[in-house]
């Protein structure tokens, strides 16, 4: 079917037209926020038997006292076991007592004064934070619990209006921060480094990492140390995504280019994105182009992803070791994600974890005990949100019981491999039948958002159950590269024939293996 340049012109605008006037609907009318879903309705009906996942974490509420402005952006603990909790408001808590198992905790303010707080860390006895304007150093030079030095390390970038957000992560193992800078409001780049990622070295110096992010929120490391950010559905993002923060890469918003000169050790890519088109096509034509590693279907994987975690406890947090955990503002929920390299190019998949929580997710941070913390706010009717607090600590603790799930899928050159935390019933896995495969992408333009596109319905051909009845792997007639490859497994059976928790999962395909070699 040959389609005219008018024609994908007038597709395009339309498209804009019902962006645009979704999006109005949704900052005019909250109610509209959650695309058809009632302020108290679960979404089990998209992620499986969600009302069922208090039996393997349970959800426990941080106690917050009426003088405590506790809007989170951002948490760490420190070595003496108390959390830090940077805020919205710009002010930095000391809390003593919130891993305990009944909390009881104690609130000490130790700083104040600064500016939307989204990036905490401690080092050698001061507390560095990811502030609007610039990176920080705090210190209690006087060792009275409160601070008394505010060092800027960096405020190398420009900044205009309350869109332009800067996120930071915890130090890398050089003791660098990484700071993800928004654009001025969605579109553009209006000021120096904004829609770029910069690294802070421990002596302030500024370097350029990548371009190209629209609305970025939580950055951090994956299980190899690789440096990632969450960013935004918008203009050139079709959904939320995780991006690799490559350096010299172009992450896929074009309004950052005007800031290469500015970057003495790299070059702007020689040509833009095409609108009206699909990643998978213009990373060809823009060889700096690096696509999302996992894009989150809008709505059934969140609507608004914001800060993550890397879960290092040593399995005090279940069966999930070295996945990442995530956030999602406007719908209250905890994703949890996996990635892995293939032909030099990140990817993996998103799952389900647990809905339900208090208020707008803006971060979470694991506990020494191995419980998770998820942190955040609302803004009334700016953005939307389902949880129904002005803003909460909410904590969810393993209970010892190991839910059937997912656990992890793998690529192959010819289908995947899908990890169970628990053994499945062999005979309902090596049925063709319990698989439910769709693909689907988005289209990559600079209008707000995007449908899904493209779908197809991939052939599961054969499905092979391992020994000890922990995977099975499938193969499929044909991957789609450039695909979210959506898993619908509401058939499987575990080995005692109990349901999954969770029955879906959603893998998105940047490169497709040349080989089985080096198989996990």
């Amino acid at each position: 079917m040959v389609t005219t340049n008018k024609t994908m012109r007038m597709q395009t605008r339309i498209l804009l037209l019902l962006s645009i006037c979704f999006h109005m609907a949704v900052f005019a009318w909250p109610d509209l926020a959650v695309s058809g879903f009632a302020a108290d309705e679960d979404l089990g009906a998209m992620w499986g038997t969600a009302k069922e996942e208090e039996k393997y974490y349970k959800l426990v509420q941080i106690p917050i006292p009426d003088h405590v402005p506790l809007k989170v952006g951002s948490f760490d603990v420190l070595p003496d076991g108390r959390l830090v909790a940077g805020t919205r408001k710009g002010d930095v808590y000391f809390i003593d007592g919130a891993f305990d198992e009944v909390p009881n905790p104690k609130f000490h303010l130790f700083a104040s004064g600064q500016d939307e707080i989204f990036g905490v860390a401690h080092k050698d006895g001061d507390i560095v934070i990811t502030q609007f304007a610039e990176v920080t150093r705090i210190s209690d030079t006087d060792k009275d619990g409160v601070a008394d030095r505010y060092t800027t390390l960096s405020n190398s970038w420009g900044y205009e209006e309350g869109h332009e957000f800067a996120f930071g992560s915890k130090h890398d193992p050089e003791g660098n921060i990484w700071v993800a800078l928004g654009l001025s409001g969605s579109y553009n780049s209006n000021q120096l480094f904004r829609g770029w990622c910069l690294k802070i070295t421990p002596d302030g110096k500024t370097i350029p990492i990548c371009s190209g992010l629209r609305s970025p929120a939580g950055v951090g490391p994956n299980h190899e140390g690789v440096m990632f950010c969450v960013e935004s559905q918008g203009p050139w993002n079709g959904s939320c995504s995780l991006k690799h923060l490559k350096p010299g890469g172009f992450l896929g918003h074009p309004a950052s280019y005007n800031w290469y000169p500015f970057v003495k050790s790299m070059d702007a890519p020689s040509v833009k994105p095409n609108p009206n088109s699909r990643i998978a096509i213009e990373k060809k034509r823009v060889k700096e182009l690096v696509p999302p590693a996992i894009l989150f279907p809008y709505i059934k994987m969140g609507r608004s992803i914001s800060g993550f975690r890397l879960n290092q406890t040593k399995g005090k947090f279940g069966p999930f070791e070295n996945q990442i955990f995530l956030g999602d503002y406007t719908l209250s929920v905890i994703l949890r994600a996996t990635t892995e390299e293939v032909n030099g190019v990140w990817q993996g998949a998103c799952y389900p974890f647990r809905e339900g929580l208090s208020t707008g997710i803006m971060h979470v941070e694991f506990s020494p005990k191995g419980q998770l913390l998820a942190g955040g706010f609302t803004t009334n009717s700016q953005w939307p949100v389902r949880g129904k607090e002005p803003f909460a600590v909410d904590r969810l603790d393993w209970t010892g019981l190991t839910p059937f799930e997912m656990k992890e899928i793998n690529i192959r050159k010819d289908g995947f491999v899908i990890n169970f935390t628990k053994p499945v019933n062999p005979v309902v896995a090596a049925k063709l039948s319990t698989y439910n495969l769709t693909t689907y992408t988005h289209i990559y333009a600079g209008f707000y958002g995007s449908p899904e596109v493209d779908h197809t319905t991939p052939k599961v051909t054969k499905a092979e159950v391992s020994d000890d009845r922990l995977s099975v792997r499938i193969y499929v007639d044909k991957i789609m590269e450039g695909h979210i490859h959506d898993f619908d497994l509401a058939k499987m059976k575990s080995e005692e024939n109990g349901d999954l928790l969770h029955k879906k999962a959603y893998y998105t395909v940047n490169e497709i293996p040349k080989s089985d070699a080096g198989e996990k």
